[in-house]
């Protein structure tokens, strides 16, 4: 599948991201909140779901075949 970045992981972001994660997409999430990215990705684990998250914007879209924000 696809390596993408989702920037943003408010109350219309997170979900977003999780959609795409739960499709197979190798996600990665930042938050300027990093304890709101790192309650993201703790919820997806929980379902069994492993996804990444970055401290900074641009780390999380290093590398990346798709950048989203929201």
């Amino acid at each position: 599948m696809t390596n993408l970045a989702f920037l943003g992981l408010g109350v219309m972001g997170a979900p977003m991201a999780a959609h795409l994660a739960r499709a197979g997409h190798c996600v990665t999430g930042y938050n300027r909140t990093a304890a709101r990215a790192h309650g993201w990705a703790a919820r997806l684990a929980d379902e069994g779901i492993t996804v990444q998250v970055a401290s900074t914007a641009a780390e999380a879209a290093a590398g990346q075949d798709v950048v989203l924000a929201c």
